[in-house]
């Protein structure tokens, strides 16, 4: 089966819209459109039609589009269940396990919660893609607005069981900010040293860092790697519980 034909669309200061389009019936669905208009453009350029949105979680950001682009095409809107009072125009209502059709194309809805109470991402193991929102990024996490520590370190370990070739697309471009907080709390790590490296040299050529791989997520992210004794020693926690450790991380970041 053909994998899904993807493309991201930035907008606003850092955030990236997706269209997913599943290339053998043509169905297409836009992951958090923060606003309408240049995935209206885009659609068009493309030839495209959108049939779905996907939202991960409520934030304007992720969902200001929804209204006029639902209008535009007539399209299905697809959310959280717990969260569908805050998700403007969602038709379908989905949680941990449920499975969402984009035409041939399945996904797998995982409850990722902790940036948001209701926070989902789309995993579609047959393209090696997961869109996941505002949990994961490349080389960081979000930020903990509704959920606990815990919550997100059970997120992040659900997203870290994926197969190393998944393709992570995150909503927003913070790479190059993320990577300077990861080097500072992982120095020796050589493969985190050279990430960076390239990091710098994709956004100074104007180039986008995500989508980045799972496989080198779980090497690089220090997110990620809360369980980890060498990132743990690191950061002046030896044997600690990985959840501790995590927030730790978390709370270092937001005052980075």
């Amino acid at each position: 089966m053909p994998e899904l034909e993807i493309r991201q669309i930035p907008v606003l200061r850092d955030n990236y819209v997706y269209l997913a389009r599943d290339p053998e019936t043509g169905a297409c669905a836009a992951v958090d459109p923060a606003v309408a208009p240049p995935v209206l453009v885009m659609l068009d350029r493309l030839g495209w039609q959108l049939s779905h949105i996907l939202c991960t979680h409520h934030h304007y950001d992720h969902v200001g589009g929804n209204l006029e682009l639902k209008r535009a095409t007539g399209c299905t809107i697809v959310g959280h269940r717990a969260d569908a009072h805050r998700i403007p125009g969602i038709d379908v209502m989905v949680s941990e396990g449920d499975e969402i059709a984009l035409g041939s194309q399945v996904a797998r809805v995982l409850d990722v919660s902790g940036h948001t109470r209701g926070h989902i991402a789309y995993w579609f193991p047959g393209s090696h893609a997961a869109f996941v929102g505002d949990t994961l990024f490349a080389l960081g996490c979000g930020r903990l607005f509704e959920g606990t520590p815990a919550e997100m370190w059970r997120s992040l370990c659900k997203l870290r069981e994926l197969p190393a070739d998944t393709r992570i697309y995150c909503g927003h471009e913070y790479t190059e900010s993320n990577a300077a907080f990861a080097l500072a709390v992982d120095p020796d790590n050589a493969e985190l040293v050279a990430r960076a490296e390239r990091v710098r040299a994709l956004r100074r050529a104007g180039q986008p860092t995500v989508p980045s791989l799972l496989g080198e997520e779980r090497a690089t992210n220090p997110f990620l790697r809360a369980d980890d004794a060498a990132l743990q020693r690191s950061i002046g926690h030896p044997g600690t519980d990985p959840v501790a450790a995590f927030a730790d991380l978390r709370q270092r970041k937001d005052s980075f």
